[in-house]
């Protein structure tokens, strides 16, 4: 071994230990950057060559080291975990706010349908027991416009939450199109660069990434080909092939169901399946739900409305007066309204002649069946839906964080890792600098020899 090849060693190992400790040095500076997969440098010997001084002597040149190929953290079984589990947990997280929402809009609270018919009730057995009282007949018919307004409330939210699930579906979609044209656009790159260089590892952070946001939002299918390429169908759509992405298009109707289209938002625009998974499906299936609460609440009202009419018809005025509808309906419980404003017009005699006898008979329209009864089995159908949401989102969230922390371990960047293998490549790059050192010392040892 001659001196320029201690110069060589120390040279060649001094710049790839560099290198490596530039790596660890990204690694830490992106700990918190979503999507980035930790970094390793390889530092491998350099082949040596044959050789032969200037007195022609033969010998071998030593290379010391070299940079090998930057290598990339991750585990394509891990990853395709994560984003099951994501697809999954977007899908539960979507239900379980709009189910909670729909929750607090059919309200089983004191201003709610339910508390507002019972009170209507109470307020009709206290006119019962006392017939002749303007007071107690006023509240009556405030009882009634408690339970209309209680109904236009529940109404008008449910329609709230109808359209910001519409709102919502739109921007989850702008999101699902950006992340098609950036997976479209790492293809792009991956096709071109090089495997194992700087560049392709971080095509290949921007792909991965790409993907997750894609299945957090619609339960698609990945194919990965030539060159770390991934291609992306959902059902019979191809939604990005190789450099090629397809927009999803989303619209509402006016019962507010969501459908959506591939290749364009008009008639041209190819119809697809509704979404069973991700942030897309569970506002699919939020607005399915919110449709049907909209339905029941209008089918109540209208209920509600036949009901107290057909009893109030049934009964007389105090100056004989058969008694009249009480109420009216238009097209959805928004348009409920109270007809009658004279205490005077509150029909609580029968037929028979009793004073209170059309008061007392207002307990047939309750109890099993009634409207009262069917707003209860509303509210406890919908609470039930909304405790296995919960329990759903909770099992969801457990299973992602689980499928997170498997993934990190392997492909995350652990800063007590990062700060030991920082403080093995600085020792080895001051173990090189040491062997430059010696190789200056006895180069000047031989000069000074002359």
């Amino acid at each position: 071994m001659t001196v320029s090849d201690l110069f060589q060693i120390g040279v060649s190992g001094a710049r790839s230990y560099q290198a490596a400790m530039g790596a660890v040095s990204n690694n830490i500076a992106n700990t918190d950057t979503p999507g980035y997969s930790r970094r390793t440098i390889e530092v491998k010997e350099s082949p040596s060559g044959a050789g032969t001084t200037i007195w022609y002597r033969s010998g071998i040149a030593y290379g010391g080291a070299m940079i090998g190929q930057v290598m990339r953290a991750s585990d394509p079984y891990l990853d395709s975990a994560a984003r099951h589990t994501g697809n999954a947990l977007g899908s539960v997280d979507q239900r379980a706010r709009w189910m909670n929402d729909i929750q607090t809009a059919l309200n089983d609270g004191t201003l709610g349908v339910g508390q507002r018919m019972t009170a209507m009730f109470s307020a009709v057995e206290r006119l019962a027991s006392n017939p002749t009282d303007t007071t107690l007949r006023a509240d009556v018919l405030f009882s009634f416009e408690q339970i209309n307004t209680a109904f236009k409330q529940s109404h008008g939210d449910l329609v709230a939450i109808r359209d910001s699930i519409g709102q919502a579906a739109t921007s989850d979609v702008a999101a699902l199109n950006d992340a098609l044209q950036q997976l479209a656009t790492a293809n792009e790159g991956l096709r071109r660069s090089q495997e194992g260089t700087s560049a392709h590892v971080s095509l290949l952070d921007s792909r991965d990434q790409a993907l997750f946001e894609i299945t957090k939002r619609l339960n698609v299918t990945i194919e990965f080909g030539a060159n770390d390429v991934a291609n992306v169908k959902y059902g019979s759509e191809t939604l990005v092939e190789n450099v090629s992405a397809t927009q999803i298009f989303v619209s509402q109707d006016a019962d507010g169901l969501l459908h959506f289209q591939a290749g364009d938002a008009g008639p041209t625009g190819t119809a697809i399946a509704d979404p069973a998974g991700g942030s897309l499906g569970g506002l699919t299936s939020s607005a399915k739900i919110t449709k049907e609460r909209i339905e029941a609440v209008n089918d109540l009202a209208a209920e509600y409305v036949e009901v107290i009419n057909d009893w109030h018809m049934q009964g007389q005025t105090a100056d004989g007066t058969p008694g009249a509808a009480m109420l009216s309906i238009g097209a959805d419980a928004a348009s409920l309204e109270v007809l009658i404003t004279d205490p005077a017009g509150v029909a609580g005699a029968s037929a028979s002649g009793a004073i209170n006898g059309n008061l007392l008979a207002i307990t047939a329209i309750r109890g099993s069946g009634s409207v009262e009864d069917k707003w209860l089995s509303l509210i406890s159908t919908h609470g039930n839906l909304v405790s296995a949401t919960f329990a759903e989102q909770t099992a969801a969230s457990n299973r992602d964080q689980m499928a997170q922390a498997a993934r990190a371990d392997v492909s995350g960047v652990n800063l007590d890792r990062e700060a030991a293998d920082l403080l093995r490549l600085q020792q080895a790059y001051q173990a090189c600098a040491r062997v430059i050192q010696v190789a200056r010392e006895i180069t000047d040892s031989l000069f000074a020899i002359f």
